[in-house]
């Protein structure tokens, strides 16, 4: 068996396997844990510390994504 890093946004796989190690607060929120855990179809397995995974289910906080998309297709 082969593993691969797959990343397709609103993709669904029927095993997720999502590793989440410590990070600064603002990268593990609670809409990443969302994201994760509703691209299995069928089983996720979270792999990291409880503290962490509680944090993000914890973490409300949304930071405002400057892609620049707004200007780049008003150009």
């Amino acid at each position: 068996m082969q593993l691969q890093y797959i990343s397709h946004n609103g993709s669904e796989f029927d095993v997720v396997i999502m590793v989440i190690p410590p990070a600064a607060p603002m990268l593990i929120t609670r809409n990443l844990l969302y994201t994760g855990i509703t691209r299995a179809k069928k089983l996720i397995v979270i792999v990291g510390m409880e503290r962490v995974v509680d944090f993000m289910v914890q973490n409300v906080d949304i930071k405002k994504r400057n892609t620049g998309l707004e200007y780049k297709m008003r150009q």
